[in-house]
């Protein structure tokens, strides 16, 4: 990375541009705004992001960036922040990441104020302090260093830190694209990734089982159909037959293809034969996996079960979103510019795929070359007493800003 372009003509840093940029990260500053951003306590639901939005917009308006905020509904309390750094021609590069985060849970089970962005050995703790403020510190320090370096851009940076993952992103991400407010050469979505580049994320084929049967006193079984005792033998028929399979679908990125039975309901009463019963299947694809299929998958199994079951009728029930797995081109620009950025300050140079959904799949559905990386552990996410540390956070603030350093052809 000490040249303006590589032998396939990508454009990467000048040695001297690096060193201004990262020269201009104050460390101090980058972890004083995550604590304070981790203690404005941006839980969704309700999922109000103001104050959230604001800290954010604070320094990089102060450091140059043109800032605008737009809400999909006016008065929703769930801004999302655009702040943009102009160079001369060229392509638009987008961080993205979400403020808002998961309720608490019970408060016993945290040793430290989930609002309080303790710092202590060498970790920050708080609701949100990996999931998703390390990533927003990162990219929003990154960009401030990047305006500060005095490094001209060939293109522009957009900083865009939005409300509503947490939910879905029908307010944030998904409204932000598409609306059409952001055209992106190129989208850098933080998330828990451990500093790792995340070509794409796996996509989701949600089902709803729901077993039909015939209601009868809880005494008499035999004069009912009992949908509980069915929607059982489909569950047992689906681990046994379907499951195994998936973990045979593999990808070179990504863990296997997988599938999991979270949520029950069923009955009405404790002494009545129940006559619906429905479980809920996670069901998580990779690249090469067609939702239909999925769909089609589990039908077969579960009518093939009940129609061995006198009085019982079965129906699946796709979930609201279904969707295939992401993946940008692993030699393309976006993730030349990632891998050349890790490369430089030593980090990992493995390619790997998301295993969670992340606001990313909405930019690459609409064609925005799009990759996952970020400070933190995945598996420390939503728990009591989460946490990300100081060492990660920073990192990943120097590899964003390198990223679009090469992505944007910084010169002097």
């Amino acid at each position: 990375m000490t040249e303006n372009q590589d032998a396939n003509g990508t454009a990467t840093i000048r040695e001297e541009d690096a060193r201004r940029v990262l020269a201009a990260i104050d460390a101090d500053e980058a972890i004083a705004f995550l604590r304070g951003l981790v203690q404005i306590p941006s839980v969704n639901p309700p999922g109000d992001v103001v104050d959230a939005v604001a800290f954010c917009r604070a320094p990089l308006e102060a450091a140059g960036f043109a800032c605008q905020e737009v809400e999909q509904d006016a008065g929703n309390r769930k801004p999302n922040l655009i702040a943009e750094l102009h160079g001369g021609d060229g392509p638009t590069v987008c961080f993205n990441a979400h403020v808002d985060v998961v309720p608490t849970g019970a408060l016993e089970a945290w040793r430290h104020d989930p609002f309080g962005g303790t710092l202590e050995g060498g970790r920050v703790y708080g609701r949100g302090a990996g999931d998703d403020k390390a990533s927003v510190t990162a990219q929003v320090m990154a960009g401030v260093a990047l305006a500060r370096s005095g490094v001209t851009l060939r293109g522009r940076l957009v900083v865009n830190e939005v409300a509503d993952e947490e939910i879905g992103g029908p307010a944030g991400a998904r409204y932000v694209v598409d609306a059409g407010l952001i055209r992106p050469d190129y989208v850098i979505v933080g998330e828990q990734t451990l500093n790792r580049v995340c070509v794409g994320e796996k996509g989701t084929a949600g089902q709803t089982v729901t077993v039909f049967g015939r209601a009868a006193h809880g005494a008499l079984p035999w004069e009912g159909a009992n949908a509980i005792e069915g929607a059982a033998e489909v569950v047992a028929a689906l681990r046994r037959e379907l499951w195994p399979s998936l973990e045979a679908r593999t990808h070179r990125y990504f863990h296997h293809s997988s599938a999991s039975v979270n949520m029950v309901s069923g009955g009405v009463k404790g002494n009545v034969v129940p006559d619906r019963a429905s479980f809920m299947i996670d069901r998580r694809l990779v690249p090469g996996e067609d939702p239909a299929t999925v769909n089609a998958e589990i039908v077969a199994v579960a009518e093939r079960v009940v129609a061995d079951i006198p009085g019982l009728r079965v129906e699946v029930t796709p979930s609201d979103e279904v969707r295939p797995a992401t993946m940008a081109d692993p030699s393309g620009p976006l993730v030349h510019a990632m891998l050349g950025a890790n490369r430089y300050l030593g980090l990992s140079t493995e390619l790997t795929g998301f295993s969670m959904a992340s606001d990313g799949r909405f930019f690459a559905a609409a064609g925005h070359p799009t990759i996952i990386y970020g400070p933190g552990d995945p598996k420390l996410a939503h728990i009591p007493d989460e946490w990300v540390g100081v060492d990660e956070v920073l990192e990943a603030t120097r590899a964003y800003a390198l990223a679009a350093l090469a992505l944007l052809g910084g010169s002097t």
